[in-house]
């Protein structure tokens, strides 16, 4: 209205100046009032239809108001935040883990974004599912202390002097490395209050993070680990098997969740190992969802150990919780409505920041395949 405004004034300034010299319009000033009267009969246009829409939006909100039931999810719920992050009310958000000190029923309490990011992470990650992992708040370094000697005792006599004996540390320390994924989503879908846009971000946001995370801290790993076995062939023997669990430290044997890690092309070779009397070495879980075993111990597939190979660690064993993993602050979801402008859609970009490492390269040990 003030540009239909703007053109009024200029074809009445140009009415004034013919009519201030007592003279008709000249050819230039007809051809420029036609011009102008074209440019108001536009801007009439686009008023109306401005009006027209928001008369039909205000009918549609009135109508609606009457049978729109309250909602009885919370303002504040992921799926919200999401939706509020898509409009540009909020620029972003920390998903992060609610610590509590009792285990929450799955019936009463709803499962929190973070929690779907990483459940779907660790479903393909198993470097999150048996190794240690510390959620942290902030991104400083962690420092975790390891004992590297204990203290030792001797046989002392009757009024002897006993000898000083102290345990010797070191330490590891984790950082924040940051990783990130960009999910696009149709601003339709965004809007359309039956879509679950929580459960389909975490999906893809879990997918991808863990993917790459895996891909990172099984490296770390791989790289850390002690070096135990190297086979005559590039594919692991029985008796390879039982030198590499017998390989790791003496302490780290003796603890729990010890266990195999291995790509799908050493599981392939492992389920066809046969021990001296021409049994199988590897036996499935009686129980669902638990892995299957190799020479008692449970074996985990993991895609980024490398392929049975020449000089490949194809066989990783040992105490897995010893390999430390920490996240830092959460997932953090934020968007831009203009990256995918051209597509009318809405990008989300999630960023997890984590790093990992060994306490004891004598508590993880590999097999390594021949040079051929």
């Amino acid at each position: 209205m003030d540009a239909r405004n703007n053109l009024i004034a200029q074809a009445r300034e140009v009415l004034n100046i013919a009519e201030a010299e007592k003279r008709g319009l000249s050819a230039e000033e007809n051809q420029k009032i036609a011009r102008i009267e074209a440019d108001i009969d536009q801007h009439d246009t686009a008023i109306e239809t401005a009006r027209s829409i928001a008369d039909r939006e205000a009918r549609a909100s009135e109508a609606a108001a009457s049978f729109t039931p309250t909602p009885s999810a919370p303002v504040n719920s992921d799926a919200d935040i999401l939706r509020s992050i898509a409009m540009g009310e909020i620029r972003g958000h920390d998903f992060a883990r609610e610590l509590r000190t009792l285990v929450p029923s799955a019936n009463t309490v709803g499962q929190s974004f973070y929690d779907q990011v990483f459940q779907i992470a660790t479903a393909i990650t198993p470097m999150l599912s048996v190794s240690e992992v510390f959620n942290t708040t902030s991104g400083e370094n962690l420092v975790i202390p390891t004992v590297t000697a204990l203290s030792t005792a001797g046989s002392v006599a009757a009024a002897g002097t006993i000898s000083t004996s102290n345990p010797t540390f070191s330490s590891i320390v984790l950082g924040a490395e940051k990783y990130a994924a960009l999910v696009s989503i149709s601003n339709e879908l965004i809007s359309d209050a039956g879509f679950n846009i929580t459960n389909y971000l975490a999906t893809q946001l879990g997918t991808s993070l863990g993917i790459q995370a895996n891909s990172v801290l099984t490296t770390k790993l791989v790289n850390t680990a002690g070096s135990v076995v190297t086979g005559t062939a590039t594919s692991a023997t029985y008796e390879n098997l039982v030198d590499l669990v017998y390989g790791i430290a003496d302490g780290a044997r003796a603890l729990n969740s010890l266990g195999f890690m291995m790509s799908k092309t050493g599981i392939a070779a492992a389920r066809k190992m046969k021990d001296g009397s021409g049994s199988f070495i590897f036996t499935e879980s009686a129980v669902p969802g638990q892995p299957a075993t190799l020479l008692g111990y449970p074996i985990y597939e993991n895609s980024n150990i490398p392929a049975v190979g020449s000089a490949t660690k194809s066989v990783l064993f040992g105490h897995l919780p010893s390999f430390k993993v920490r996240v830092a602050g959460g997932v953090r979801v934020d968007q831009s409505a203009d990256f995918s402008f051209n597509t009318d859609s809405t990008v989300y970009r999630g960023v997890i920041r984590l790093d990992g490492a060994l306490t004891h390269s004598t508590h993880i040990g590999f097999f390594k395949g021949a040079s051929i």
